[in-house]
């Protein structure tokens, strides 16, 4: 099998509209109480936010920094196994815990594709060791003769030391190689993941100033006094034991 720019394009073109819409749709759904529920308001006291549009950006912002995360995170998952199919045959791997899977040279390769170096603490990484353990193991019950490699595959980043003992450990450059055969492709695909990105973020900014808008009038009314934060009211609203 062969893969060509062009078929990443042509991928991209097709899917890179999910991880917009899905972006614009995490926006949409946002309730202001949910919000200031979630987050630490001795942390905003603490960076001296005077301002209530301070706050709502600070909120709306940190919110939208981790879900975008995971959203496109999902799509470069969705990329990574389109690639590996195209080069190698790979597929989307039916085992608990991992992503995708490939043979090559009489190995299996059972991939756990994260977006970054940094994806999790100890006891995820725990948990990530495990169901490479248990698909190993499966793999190895149907065809004992087969080899089999785990690999924790990173869309961006470094890692110096690859080799963790029981897995694998391929980030940025390496990843991408490791699953196309091509060193290069890490800095092939910048290019087309910018598909119509101007002209989906500004429909994005519209949306987001809407709401920034609603939000900020809707905490005016009721977390603040002559146009600025009410802290009290607001750590009561976040804080205060709920009532029997």
């Amino acid at each position: 099998m062969s893969l060509t720019l062009a078929d990443i394009t042509l991928y991209v073109e097709k899917n890179i509209g999910t991880f917009h819409e899905k972006r614009l749709a995490s926006l949409k759904k946002l309730k202001l109480e949910k919000l200031l529920k979630r987050k630490n308001p001795y942390l905003f006291k603490a960076k001296n936010i005077i301002l209530p549009q301070s706050l709502v950006q600070s909120l709306l912002d940190a919110h939208l920094s981790s879900q975008e995360e995971t959203i496109f995170g999902d799509f470069l998952e969705g990329l990574a196994i389109f690639v590996n199919e195209q080069s190698f045959g790979g597929r989307k791997s039916a085992a608990e815990g991992i992503d995708l899977e490939f043979d090559r040279k009489k190995t299996r390769f059972l991939i756990s594709i994260k977006s970054g170096p940094n994806w999790g603490n100890s006891s995820q990484v725990k948990k990530m060791r495990q169901s490479f353990l248990i698909a190993k193991k499966i793999v190895r019950q149907r065809n004992a003769s087969l080899n089999v490699v785990a690999i924790n595959g990173c869309c961006y980043g470094q890692e110096s030391r690859p080799d963790k003992g029981d897995y694998f450990k391929y980030c940025g450059q390496q990843f991408w190689e490791f699953i196309s055969g091509n060193s290069d492709l890490y800095f092939e695909i910048i290019e087309p993941l910018g598909h119509r990105a101007k002209e989906k973020n500004e429909a994005f900014l519209g949306q987001y100033a809407e709401i920034f808008q609603h939000f900020t009038n809707g905490f005016m009314q009721r977390f603040c006094e002559n146009g600025l934060i009410d802290w009290n009211s607001l750590v009561q609203f976040n804080s205060k034991a709920p009532t029997a």
